[in-house]
């Protein structure tokens, strides 16, 4: 599922410009994804609390939602070719609407599902094994462009057409994967039957009965609140790391117009920002590999607030390096930060919340996802414009942002056991 998702985050940018659109216009393509996330993330979760079926409780969501998102995959770089139906440019926003939504509605239940399946004494390997797993398919998926360059695919648009055949080849390969994996997964993966949970979990037939969606809301924990205000600017630095990294490496080590998305060397650039988006995913890995010892000895808050400070300054780093290998350097801090935003939050979040709510709480705290995007999408134009056009300087707002989310873990409550 990482594969494609880091394909969507490398490439949108690049196959959006491909198709008309404007370095200032970018958040906002991007903004229909998060929005949709907000109103449907929160259904999911609360429809898989009370969903038991012979697959399980969340794997129907995992399946349907990694279903909806490889065909979106097939369909985005092609989106030239469905010009009889809508301008491309809006049918590669419509595309990108229902990939990323769909990518949500797979990856919350998958959350939740460790969550559901581990004791407070494994939380913290849980977590990590899966921020392991995320970014070795994201060091995949982020070096797929360059990688079939390498083999000889054309890494510039044919004449009279758009996005290059190493972009529409790489999502060809990610839906593939993403559609068999899942479905493997889905057939492999037994999920604890509703007595045997419940048992598991001490839940009591009031915590099983109905809750208001009113009454859910008063009733979020404290943690969740706190952590939700780290969220929103680590998640507002990561979606401006994503929508303006090509154009600001492309300004700054490529020394090429944003606006010549067609041009050789604006589609090196974008190589090499797969390249080092690889490179942070590998940096996550391998910090996953010690994240949960790390987290034991020092405390789960403390490697986060340090992770996303080192994140912080390793994406104001990028605003003085104008040479491609240089960048590497920076993606260590990303890497580390981006490790800890996977696992963290999520791992100090389960612990808080009550088990016969986990799915629509862990939905809920989606929104501390969406939100910081909705508002980056809004306001990135503006910035940028304000900045004079200088995407580069985009990714200096990002690293200032994702350092007051590490000072904002300082307030976060944390529990040591399920209240």
């Amino acid at each position: 599922m990482q594969i494609g998702y880091s394909l969507q985050n490398g490439n949108t940018s690049r196959i959006l410009s491909a198709l008309g659109a404007n370095v200032d216009q970018l958040s906002y393509f991007w903004l229909a994804a998060p929005l949709a996330g907000l109103i449907v993330q929160p259904i999911v979760g609360l429809s898989s609390d009370k969903t038991w079926t012979r697959l399980g409780r969340r794997i129907p969501f995992i399946l349907g939602g990694a279903i909806i998102s490889a065909l979106a995959m097939f369909f985005m770089p092609n989106s030239e070719f469905f010009a009889y139906l809508l301008p491309p440019m809006f049918f590669g926003a419509f595309m990108l609407l229902f990939m990323d939504t769909s990518f949500n509605v797979t990856m919350q239940p998958f959350r939740a599902l460790v969550g559901d399946m581990v004791s407070e004494q494994q939380r913290n390997r849980g977590y990590s094994i899966q921020s392991f797993l995320i970014n070795a398919g994201a060091v995949i998926g982020s070096m797929l462009p360059f990688v079939l360059t390498w083999f000889g695919v054309a890494n510039t648009p044919s004449p009279g057409e758009k996005v290059a055949p190493t972009v529409i080849w790489a999502f060809y390969f990610g839906g593939g994967a993403l559609l068999l994996t899942v479905i493997w997964t889905s057939l492999t993966t037994k999920e604890y039957p509703p007595k045997e949970y419940e048992q598991y979990n001490n839940i009591t037939e009031k915590e099983k009965s109905h809750t208001s969606f009113l009454s859910l809301i008063k009733d979020i924990p404290v943690t969740m609140w706190r952590l939700a205000i780290v969220q929103f600017f680590s998640w507002f630095s990561l979606f401006l790391m994503w929508v303006y990294t090509t154009s600001g490496v492309a300004q700054n080590v490529w020394h090429t117009a944003a606006s010549d998305s067609t041009s050789a060397a604006f589609n090196e650039a974008g190589n090499w920002v797969g390249v080092i988006f690889a490179a942070y995913s590998l940096f996550a890995a391998l910090f996953s590999l010690v994240m949960a010892q790390i987290a034991n000895r020092i405390g789960r808050k403390s490697t986060y607030m340090i992770s996303l400070l080192m994140g912080g300054i390793g994406l104001l780093s990028m605003i003085f390096i104008h040479n491609q290998f240089g960048l590497i350097v920076s993606m260590v801090g990303i890497g580390i930060a981006w490790a800890a935003i996977l696992a963290m939050p999520y791992a100090i979040l389960s612990a808080a919340l009550p088990a016969s709510k986990m799915g629509v709480y862990m939905g809920l705290f989606n929104a501390t996802i969406t939100i910081p995007q909705i508002t980056a999408g809004l306001l990135g134009g503006l910035v940028l414009t304000l900045l004079g056009g200088h995407a580069i300087l985009m990714l200096g707002v990002a690293g200032i942002s994702m350092a007051v989310a590490g000072l904002m873990v300082y307030f976060v409550k944390e529990y040591k056991e399920k209240p």
